[in-house]
């Protein structure tokens, strides 16, 4: 199969399964680009979910886009997107014409909740895997102590300290710890 069709293939699995959107959404990702077909490294990978991250868009788009440029260039990222949105776009339009004949159904909203928790639980694993992977180089860390890399635990904190308690802006929070990431990476 044609490498286009192929990316164009798996980010429409990926759309169709992606319920939650953006952090929910990496896990899966990851486990096909970088598990499953082997297009780019793990380090590629975490990379370009900091890109997607400082990107304007959607999280899942913006991965898309960058994992299909990585993978085949301008039509490998064309296909990605198309593929990543296509599935979000009809299951819309479908939900959109189902909500307005149900509006006052009360299993609709039953339903409804059971997705929350779903998404809840999906985005909570894209936050461990990201935190995992920072913290001891791996997404399924040993928890091992001493394998734990300080300086990133460190700087998280601070980080954590500058966003809650001094309202230091986002963009400064990712200028910082990209200074941060080459002053103390070796």
């Amino acid at each position: 199969m044609n490498a286009v069709w192929k990316l164009f293939i798996v980010f429409l699995k990926i759309g169709l399964l992606s319920i939650g959107g953006g952090y929910a959404v990496i896990p899966l990702i990851q486990e096909q680009v970088v598990e499953k077909y082997s297009w780019i490294s793990r380090n590629m990978f975490t990379d370009i979910i900091t890109i997607s991250q400082m990107t304007p868009g959607p999280l899942a788009v913006n991965t898309s886009t960058f994992v299909g440029l990585q993978v085949h260039g301008i039509t490998g990222a064309l296909a990605a997107t198309i593929g990543c949105i296509l599935c979000g776009i009809i299951i819309s339009l479908l939900l959109y014409q189902f909500f307005q004949t149900h509006l006052t159904s009360a299993y609709v909203l039953e339903v409804l909740n059971g997705f929350k928790s779903a998404s809840l639980g999906l985005i909570s694993s894209a936050a461990l895997t990201i935190i995992g992977f920072v913290l001891y180089g791996s997404n399924q860390p040993e928890l091992d102590f001493f394998s734990l890399h300080w300086m990133a635990l460190v700087l998280f904190c601070i980080m954590i300290v500058l966003l809650r308690k001094w309202k230091l802006h986002p963009l400064a929070i990712i200028f910082i710890s990209g200074l941060a990431g080459l002053v103390f990476e070796q």
